[in-house]
C-alpha cells in the first residue's frame, strides 16, 4: 500500500515536469499591459461619463429614470430647475465600487446624458475615491451622439419666463414612426 503511494506521488511529479517541459516554448498567454495595449470588443462597456448637448448645456434633466433601473442601486441624484424653466441634476453622484457596468442607465436616459465608454482603467486604493461626483463625471463634449438634443426633439422650447412652453412651430414627432 505505500509502495503504491510511493509510486503514484513520483509518477505525478514526472508528470508535472513533463508539462512544463511541453509548454515552456510556447507563445505566452499573459498580456503586458499597459506596455501592450488591450483590444477590446467595440461593445464594451466601461467608465460611465455625463455629456453636454450640442448647445453646451448638460443634458442630465434629472428625471431620475437611470437611478430606477440600476440592478444594484449604485446611481443618486436630486432634479432641480433652472431660471428659464429647464431641468437639471443638482448633484449627482455614481458609486462605482458597487456598478456592475450592465448599461441599463444608459439606455433608459431619454437625453443620452449617460454613456459608457471603453475606459477600463477605473481602480484606486480608497473606496471612498470610486464614488464620483457631477463635476468627476462630466465631459466638455457630446460623446456619442453629436447631434442630439433632447428640448429640440422632443418639440419643447424655453423661455426666461420661468416657464416650459411647447413651441408652435415645432412637428411633433411620431414615436410610433421612429420605433423598429
Amino acid at each position: 500500500m505505500i509502495i503504491i503511494k510511493i509510486l503514484n506521488i513520483f509518477f505525478t511529479q514526472i508528470r508535472s515536469i513533463a508539462m512544463v517541459g511541453l509548454n515552456i516554448f510556447s507563445k505566452r498567454e499573459t498580456k503586458m499591459y499597459p506596455e501592450e495595449p488591450i483590444n477590446l470588443p467595440s461593445r464594451y462597456r466601461g467608465r460611465l461619463i455625463l455629456t453636454l448637448d450640442p448647445d453646451g448645456e448638460e443634458r442630465c434633466v434629472g428625471c431620475n429614470l437611470c437611478s430606477v433601473v440600476c440592478p444594484v442601486g449604485c446611481i443618486a441624484l436630486q432634479k432641480s430647475t433652472r431660471k428659464n424653466g429647464r431641468w437639471y441634476a443638482k448633484f449627482f453622484r455614481i458609486n462605482l465600487s458597487r456598478c456592475i457596468f450592465c448599461g441599463l442607465c444608459e439606455e433608459a436616459c431619454p437625453t443620452c446624458a449617460i454613456q459608457l465608454i471603453p475606459d477600463i482603467e477605473l481602480s484606486d486604493f480608497q473606496r471612498k475615491d470610486l464614488v464620483y461626483e457631477k463635476k468627476d463625471l462630466l465631459i466638455s463634449g457630446t460623446g456619442k451622439y453629436s447631434k442630439y438634443n433632447f428640448y429640440k426633439r422632443s418639440g419643447v422650447s424655453l423661455n426666461r419666463n420661468n416657464s416650459v412652453n411647447k413651441d408652435k412651430n415645432t412637428n411633433f414627432i411620431d414615436v410610433k414612426k421612429i420605433l423598429p
